[in-house]
Parts: C-alpha cells; structure tokens; sequence
C-alpha cells in the first residue's frame, strides 16, 4: 500500500459533446486548462482525445501533435501524456497503428480486441506490439473482460507480444446493463490476472468513484474523468475533471497511498 497509486484522466473521450456538460475539454487550449487543473488536483498523466474541427473523433497526427503541444507548455514534463488508438466506429486497425508510428508519443492506450482481428492477422499484430516495445513508448493495453485477459496472456506466452513493460487497463462494465460499473467487477479480472504487469481500471457511471478506490486498495491504479462518468461520488454532476481526480486522490490519502509523480511512472514503464 506504499507503492504510488497512478491516477489518470480522461477528460474527454471519443463521444462525449459541450451539450452534455459545458467544461468538456474538446480543443487543444481547453486540453491545457484541464491538464493544468488535473495536475494540481493529483493526476501525473493524461489520456488525451483529440477532435476534429466539427468536433468529432480523431485519430489525426496534426491533431495529436497539436494538443501535445498545448498540453505540454501548459504542464512541462510534470504529466505523462498517453494518446488513444480507439477506433470510434471510425477507423480501421492500419490508421490505428499508423497514428501511433507518426506521432511517436509518450505513450498509447491500444484495445486488444479493436486491433486482434482476422484482418490484421498474429504477424502484423506481433510486429506493432514488437515496434512499440521497441520504440519505448509506454504502452497500455486495454482489456474489456476475462476472455480478454487470458487472451492477452496467450499472446504472450505464444511469443506474439514480447516481454516488455506493459500497462494494463480493466475496462468495469463496458458490456453491462447499462454499461454502468461496480466494484465488485474488478473480481474476474483479478482472477484471470497472472501479475505479471502492473493494472489499472476505468469505470463507467456513478460509481466510478467506488470502483477507483476499490482499485487503489488492492494494489491497482486508476484512469478516472469525463469520457465515463459526469458524477461526483453523492451522485452531483461534477464541475470539471480535477473535482474528480481530487476526489480520488483524497481517497488515496486515507488508504495511505502516496500519489505517483510523471517522473515516477516513467521510471516504472519506459527502458530508457
């Protein structure tokens, strides 16, 4: 429990719209602000949406580079900065993994499932992840159930992903009633997870709050923000995303888990 908890945001996501809550962040200065704001409030990295100028999802390279630039003389080195792959309906796995190849980022979060398809085959899959190890970009993978995990760890022992220092992330009721989450869906997920690399949750609704203090109490990490969940933990809509992370780094206080700084989680998941 001494071990520092990475607590990220996720401010914005692919979907979410001003109409459903006026301080989403969906342009590069309104990115810096929330970065800014986030840091302050306890989160060292992160995951960064970027839009198109309708506002709509992008997997673009000028679009990533132009919100890591805002982002970063907002924030120096003081946040990890971890770009998406996610397809949104939108993009097919060769834009996926060529965004990642152009921008170059700190680091990516990849669905296994968005790129472990027919189309791309074990070969192109081996070589992206064998690419991202060796370009030392922080990668974390993201898995939606237990069929996902055993996946991944087949995967590996297989040799298709090589050893490296992976990030996971547990997606909480992504395919639930509702898509709503509860604590009790970290369960199977600890029970497919062979340890091998260090875990993170995300959680849809009300409850994310629950979910990410359950996760810091059992040795996990947490990516919290607008692309889930608009609640604060009495179920009032949240201001802006620090009132989120502040919540959450609260709750890591009492459970005695001191906050992971940027430098900190670089150390844990980059080789050079």
């Amino acid at each position: 429990m001494t071990s520092p908890l990475i607590l990220a945001v996720a401010p914005n996501g692919a979907y979410k719209t001003a109409a459903q809550h006026p301080a989403l962040p969906v342009t590069p200065a309104m990115l810096a602000d929330t970065a800014r704001t986030c840091l302050d409030a306890g989160a060292a990295m992160l995951h960064m949406h970027v839009r198109k100028a309708d506002g709509s999802h992008s997997l673009e390279a000028a679009d990533y580079l132009a919100g890591i630039e805002a982002v970063r003389k907002a924030v120096g080195d003081e946040m990890v900065i971890q770009i998406t792959t996610e397809a949104a309906k939108v993009y097919a796995p060769p834009a996926q993994m060529a965004v990642v190849r152009e921008v170059k980022p700190e680091a990516v979060s990849v669905g296994l499932r968005e790129l472990r398809l027919p189309e791309v085959g074990e070969k192109t899959l081996s070589e992206f992840f064998h690419w991202l190890a060796a370009a030392d970009i922080m990668t974390q993978v993201i898995l939606y159930d237990e069929a996902d995990v055993r996946d991944w760890q087949d995967l590996r022992a297989r040799g298709v992903i090589p050893d490296a220092k992976w990030f996971l992330l547990f997606v909480l009721g992504r395919y639930s009633a509702g898509q709503t989450s509860a604590p009790t869906d970290l369960i199977p997920f600890l029970n497919a997870h062979d340890d091998a690399y260090p875990w993170a949750m995300c959680a849809f609704g009300a409850q994310e709050h629950a979910c990410a203090i359950a996760a810091a109490a059992l040795g996990g990490h947490a990516r919290i923000g607008f692309e889930n969940n608009l609640l604060l933990k009495d179920g009032s809509q949240a201001p802006d995303n620090a009132a989120l992370v502040r919540q959450v780094a609260d709750g890591a206080r009492v459970l005695g888990r001191p906050l992971a700084t940027a430098a900190q989680i670089r150390a844990m998941f980059r080789h050079g």
